[in-house]
């Protein structure tokens, strides 16, 4: 049996997370076993978003609260992530161990002063040689390829 592929979704608040997750969710589920973790502070609104979407059934989406930063508390104490991980079988913290770190909502970069290529290096210093995608899920970038390397992990 392969191991499950990790894929971790950054970007700030706003930026389309869970909207890529949606996307890529009823993308694979025909042709893979996908199961979802979403962070959110005090609520479980991006696993509700999932579930009423219909993009996965409801037992392969697990909402966790942080209570504080979910980027804070994935990177200093990923423990209930971790404990979420292994309701679904899936392994460690988004940014450093998935198998896939996808970065979305690439135009909004020079909106909020903020750079891609900055944004690519601290991707390559913090995962190493561990494979990242860009995307921009409004104009369609990166879908394909997160669907294509997914699909390629299994092969």
């Amino acid at each position: 049996m392969t191991s499950p592929l990790r894929v971790g979704i950054g970007g700030p608040v706003g930026s389309g997370k869970t909207a890529l997750l949606d996307g890529l969710c009823k993308r694979l589920r025909n042709d893979y076993q996908v199961a979802a973790i979403t962070n959110d502070i005090y609520t479980k609104e991006d696993a509700q978003f999932l579930i009423r979407s219909g993009a996965l059934s409801e037992e392969r989406i697990v909402g966790v609260e942080t209570g504080g930063c979910p980027h804070t508390a994935i990177r200093e104490d990923a423990s209930i992530n971790l404990a979420a991980i292994s309701q679904i079988r899936k392994g460690g913290p988004g940014i450093t161990r998935s198998d896939l770190l996808v970065i979305n909502k690439i135009d909004l970069a020079p909106l909020v002063g903020a750079s891609i290529e900055v944004m690519e290096r601290d991707a390559k210093k913090m995962r190493g040689e561990l494979p990242f995608l860009l995307t921009n899920l409004k104009m369609g970038l990166g879908l394909e390829d997160v669907a294509q390397f997914i699909g390629r992990w299994f092969r």
